[in-house]
């Protein structure tokens, strides 16, 4: 378990614990490259072997508006979870196996669509999934299989608490969907994406109220030109 926040990631760890699961807890930035090589290590030091990574960690959202912390989201959403990546796949490679699940962005998918108020974030995140397609080949070579979950509003804290603030008439106005995407569910998704090992290269994408679907192979990424 990773986080920047000791207090945040202890919580984590003793949620899982309490559940009945194993976990220790190493405080990393995955905006400095040093500490993600520390984070690598310290895994494949304690478990003896890695094989799973999750690229979840997001910079903290700007709230000085969409001109501001565009270079910290990029660094830590796309140049982290790539450091981190090249860094996993050394470790994984001594095992002969693994796999890797990236975390996306609805907001990150289509072309003029609504986008977060984060040009940054957005970046990061569409540049996450095309890090996830350009390394479906590593199934074949490596037996390492990097696929991506991109989600549309999930029950964060924050989101959950901006939610339950609007009425269902807000909700309707400023288009915030009528349910959320539990972090259990989520959860679910992950592990499918881990488990199935005939998933490679692939990009899922979740919107609230309708069930995951993949992004088909080969699809161009728009519908039609004008």
């Amino acid at each position: 378990m990773n986080d920047v926040s000791e207090t945040g990631g202890r919580e984590t760890v003793r949620q899982i614990e309490a559940g009945g699961g194993r976990a220790v807890f190493f405080e990393a930035d995955l905006g400095v490259p040093a500490e993600i090589a520390a984070l690598i290590q310290f895994a494949e030091t304690t478990y003896d072997g890695l094989d799973i990574l999750v690229n979840n960690a997001s910079a903290p959202y700007p709230p000085q508006g969409p001109l501001k912390g565009w270079f910290d989201a990029i660094q830590v959403d796309l140049v982290g979870a790539m450091h981190a990546t090249l860094r996993a796949i050394e470790v994984m490679r001594k095992r002969g196996c693994g796999a890797i699940v990236n975390v996306g962005s609805t907001s990150a998918v289509g072309h003029g669509r609504k986008h977060s108020n984060s040009p940054g974030y957005d970046t990061a995140k569409a540049g996450i999934m095309r890090l996830t397609t350009t390394l479906g080949w590593l199934a074949k070579k490596e037996s390492i299989r990097v696929n991506c979950i991109v989600p549309d509003w999930v029950a964060s804290e924050e989101v959950r608490i901006y939610w339950e603030s609007l009425t269902p008439e807000q909700r309707k106005a400023q288009d915030v969907p009528d349910t959320l995407i539990t972090l259990d569910e989520i959860a679910d998704i992950v592990v499918r994406l881990i488990v199935d090992e005939g998933l490679a290269g692939r990009v899922m994408i979740w919107y609230n109220g309708q069930e995951p679907k993949l992004i088909p192979a080969g699809d161009r990424g728009y519908e039609r030109l004008e």
